[in-house]
């Protein structure tokens, strides 16, 4: 078991999320970033959906009431007891140990895996906390002081190192650019709001959470009023509402919407803008669905 010490101010069960359920209007769900918790899982040798804690906005403690391996992945300040201890390093936890976890600033999600992954149980599927519809993860909720979390049984045999903090392209706050394709309704915006929208600096918004990023920036105005009639959505869509802002839907997000969709952020950044905190810059650069498609898995 883990006891929940200290929760942090937001911290919930993530996996991978659902594999079905848009049809009934459920929604992926799983880790806002994908590729984090796959490394994290990677580093204590789970299989790469395993459930961990999904940990953000500040400090908190956990204690391990029984021996473990677990690896706190992210930008963030550690303490196992009464010692530093590094990042995207698998650590050796001994029974009754403490891990005080800090997140640095410049991201927004830190992940905690355990070897064995987080055994909460599955629903449809999935250990996935859906905070909106008060399901899946620990009771469908936040973790909170005074949580006690199962760890499930070994399935691999070994765990890996990582010795640096992994980079990918645009994570940097020098290079805030997020690969975007075309929308459905890409051609209800004429040539210069496309223009806006690509050569705008946006700012995260302190208004988003796991459905959906507002970013503040340009005005980006579609030739006819902004509301239609609702159609399908997916995570990743950029909806331009009228106030003209856009609103980038994230993997809590609806499964369908009415308000024209300029542009869809590829799977493989939508992690990266997640990361980004609130006041953050953000600028989008248009690819292709091939060049999409062939970051697929990276």
């Amino acid at each position: 078991m883990i006891e929940v010490v200290k929760a942090p101010p937001f911290a919930t069960i993530q996996d991978l999320g659902w594999d079905t359920g848009r049809a009934i209007g459920l929604p992926r769900s799983g880790a806002m970033d994908p590729a984090s918790l796959r490394l994290a899982n990677a580093v204590v040798g789970n299989s790469p959906g395993a459930a961990a804690i999904e940990w953000a906005l500040g400090a908190g403690t956990l204690r391990f009431e029984e021996e473990a391996v677990a690896v706190v992945a992210g930008r963030v300040d550690i303490r196992l007891d009464d010692r530093a201890a590094a990042p995207w390093t698998p650590l050796q936890v001994h029974a009754s140990s403490t891990l005080t976890i800090t997140p640095q600033a410049g991201r927004r999600f830190v992940y905690v895996a355990v070897r064995g992954g987080v055994d909460v149980p599955r629903v449809l599927g999935s250990r996935s906390t859906y905070l909106p519809g008060g399901f899946g993860g620990h009771e469908g909720r936040r973790l909170k002081t005074g949580d006690r979390l199962p760890i499930g049984a070994p399935v691999l045999e070994t765990a890996s190192r990582v010795t640096a903090f992994p980079e990918r392209p645009g994570e940097h706050p020098a290079e805030p650019r997020i690969r975007v394709t075309r929308g459905p309704q890409w051609n209800r915006f004429d040539p210069a709001a496309r223009e806006a929208f690509f050569a705008g600096r946006f700012t995260v918004s302190p208004a988003c959470d796991r459905m959906g990023y507002r970013l503040s920036g340009p005005v980006i105005t579609p030739r006819e009023t902004a509301t239609l009639p609702s159609e399908a959505a997916c995570p990743g869509a950029v909806q331009i509402p009228d106030g003209g802002q856009p609103i980038v839907l994230m993997p809590d997000g609806p499964t369908v919407g009415g308000y024209p969709k300029l542009a869809v952020v590829i799977e493989a950044d939508l992690g990266l803008l997640a990361q980004r905190p609130p006041g953050a810059e953000v600028r989008f650069v248009e690819v292709t669905p091939a060049e999409a498609r062939a970051t697929r898995g990276r």
